[in-house]
């Protein structure tokens, strides 16, 4: 299973680690967080098994309130891809 977290990353200049926190003067590194109303396009790179040509694929957008414990779904999608033609 491979999951991606999109979010504001924040650090200050003097370390790599993320920050958070009122106390600590922070700037973003980067934003990956989903934009409303734009496209994303994600890629996703996986091995399958010798012989597999045909695999059911689940997504799962939620949104992560404070911890995985208060998850809200958004949006779940299952589609089979086949590799042949």
């Amino acid at each position: 299973m491979q999951s991606r977290h999109y979010h504001p990353q924040a650090t200050n200049e003097m370390s790599s680690k993320m920050l958070y926190g009122a106390q600590v003067k922070t700037a973003n590194i980067r934003d990956t967080s989903i934009q409303p109303y734009r496209t994303k396009e994600e890629s996703f790179e996986f091995i399958l098994p010798e012989g597999v040509r045909t695999v059911d694929i689940t997504v799962n957008l939620a949104y992560d309130v404070v911890n995985p414990d208060m998850r809200y779904n958004l949006h779940n999608i299952t589609r089979r891809v086949s590799l042949d033609r």
